[in-house]
């Protein structure tokens, strides 16, 4: 009986796994945040969670489709080796098909119970997310999906654009890059020896960092534009601020060194840290 409760343990952990958890923490994060933005800090209680769910299952849907696609290549890579399905812990892998499909498809009908826009945004996200992966293709479509969130939590409190989900999604746009390429540059002779040979890992290590570098500061730019384009008050300006001379800094350092170990700090501290306390801050900002 023991034995067969950590079997159904260990098979739970797995699929969660391939869902990508934090991946996805972090992307309903934002996409939360920008329904309370879009709100005014008070956005309606019922719709903010139905779009909490819409996002949160279509986001993890998405993100073990991408699992999925890319399993072939994650078996030859370090980092990702140990991933539930390079890893066989789910075999064969097509046993989570059905529940990342299902996934996607309930979060779409419910983006189109929030508003027509919604589903829309989220179908073009979903569609995104699982073309042309592990091509140089994947970063501009991986910006497209990454945008799907904030739009669909926007969107189904406002039903309209403007100039706040506007520069939302510039900053956004920007992040992407910044946070993929950085995680590559830290991995890369792992992305080279498993077959990824496109941009960055195809070009020497310091004109890319340059790049990541101008990257920080446009991303520093846009943090603190949007404290003007949305009418946010200091305590956001102040995040923000912090927020981007460590991000300036650790791009700064990188150019330094060229280390893989610093490279690694520019992605993990663009993550949550970076990425999830800016959209926090607007949060706060606005509830207080």
């Amino acid at each position: 009986m023991v034995t067969r409760t950590r079997e159904i343990g260990r098979t739970a952990a797995s699929y969660i796994d391939v869902l990508k958890p934090r991946e996805t923490s972090l992307l309903t994060l934002i996409g939360v945040g920008a329904a309370i933005i879009a709100g005014g800090g008070t956005p309606p209680l019922g719709t903010t969670l139905i779009a909490l769910v819409a996002i949160l299952i279509g986001s993890a849907g998405c993100n073990s489709l991408t699992n999925y696609l890319d399993r072939e290549v994650d078996a030859r890579m370090q980092r990702t080796c140990r991933r539930a399905l390079p890893s066989k812990r789910i075999d064969p892998p097509e046993k989570m098909l059905p529940l990342a499909v299902g996934l996607v498809i309930a979060a779409l009908v419910i983006a189109w119970y929030l508003h027509p826009l919604c589903f829309l945004f989220g179908a073009i996200g979903a569609l995104a997310s699982v073309v042309w992966r592990k091509t140089w293709l994947c970063v501009p479509l991986g910006i497209v999906a990454g945008l799907s969130p904030v739009l669909i939590g926007y969107l189904a409190i406002s039903h309209h654009l403007d100039l706040t989900i506007l520069f939302m999604c510039i900053l956004i746009a920007i992040w992407i890059p910044l946070h993929v390429w950085s995680v590559m540059i830290a991995n890369r002779e792992d992305y080279l020896q498993a077959g990824v040979c496109y941009f960055p890992v195809s070009r020497e290590v310091k004109p890319v960092i340059k790049i990541l570098l101008c990257l920080s500061l446009l991303l520093s730019a846009g943090a603190i534009a949007l404290y003007f384009i949305g009418n946010f008050g200091w305590l956001y300006l102040g995040v923000a601020i912090v927020l981007s001379i460590l991000m300036v800094y650790a791009n700064i350092r990188l150019i330094w060194t060229s280390a893989s170990l610093d490279a690694w700090k520019v992605y993990k501290l663009s993550a949550f840290p970076y990425l999830g306390l800016i959209f926090l801050a607007m949060c706060i900002d606005l509830l207080v």
